[in-house]
């Protein structure tokens, strides 16, 4: 006859668990002898490995005790069952861990795959991340705000990065960051963007394209004058045109 502790070390597992099967009704009780210790037959120990063995192998435990009493057909039954769901479930978690791998990169979770391309070719181009990430940022509103307006932006963003002028430009924005607002540097930038937006007919109009000059500005205080001087430029541009100036804000 064995003890509570015997049995569990016999099979390898905590008293605490042997005391859990019983509260569950896997493992009976047995009775207690004269001074009052529970004592085990070796009948115990071997259904205990059993319940163990079914328990480790990821049998729930609401379905180890019809197996202990199942014939073999009706077993091989339930144990292919069990397997497929554990394959379902093993399936789940690989499909979260491939999520959770590309969270990593915050953007493949949230973006199209053209636009994430995009931030990719912007690092083959030795644009800063910080840059990247800033990009990545408008994309994620402009898809929120405008989604219908991504298919062009995208081909208008890739066409860009073919022209040397618009790649030069990104390039002399992103060493802009950490400039003064008031360097002499800036107002040579601002004068160079302004000619390309000219000649591409970009004028930053919109709800969305002014939340994300938002988000841009919040990065850099050179940035955030460069974006409100190209912003007034192309405003008076569009007043000229049109004779009708903008409400007063």
């Amino acid at each position: 006859m064995l003890t509570i502790g015997q049995l569990a070390a016999t099979a390898g597992v905590t008293v605490r668990t042997v005391r859990h099967y019983h509260h569950v009704g896997l493992l009976p009780e047995p009775e207690r002898d004269a001074s009052g210790y529970r004592r085990y037959s070796a009948q115990a120990a071997v259904d205990l490995i059993r319940i163990r063995t079914l328990a480790d192998a990821g049998v729930p435990l609401a379905r180890i005790d019809a197996l202990l009493h199942a014939q073999p057909a009706e077993f091989a039954a339930a144990i292919t069952d069990i397997d497929a769901a554990l394959q379902r479930k093993i399936d789940r978690l690989n499909e979260y861990r491939s999520r959770i791998t590309e969270l990593a990169s915050g953007e493949r979770l949230v973006l199209p795959a053209e636009v994430v391309a995009i931030l990719d070719r912007m690092r083959g181009l030795g644009v800063s991340e910080q840059r990247v990430r800033l990009e990545r940022d408008s994309w994620i509103l402009l898809q929120a705000m405008d989604p219908s307006s991504l298919p062009h932006r995208i081909r208008d963003k890739n066409a860009g990065f073919d022209d040397p002028e618009t790649i030069r430009l990104y390039l002399a924005c992103d060493e802009s960051v950490d400039w003064d607002p008031q360097d002499p540097r800036l107002d040579r930038l601002i004068d160079e963007m302004d000619a390309w937006e000219i000649k591409y007919e970009r004028d930053g109009g919109g709800p969305g394209n002014r939340l994300i000059s938002a988000r841009i500005s919040e990065a850099s205080p050179a940035w955030q004058r460069l974006l409100e001087a190209l912003a007034h430029r192309a405003e008076r541009r569009r007043t000229a045109a049109t004779g009708i100036h903008p409400a007063p804000r």
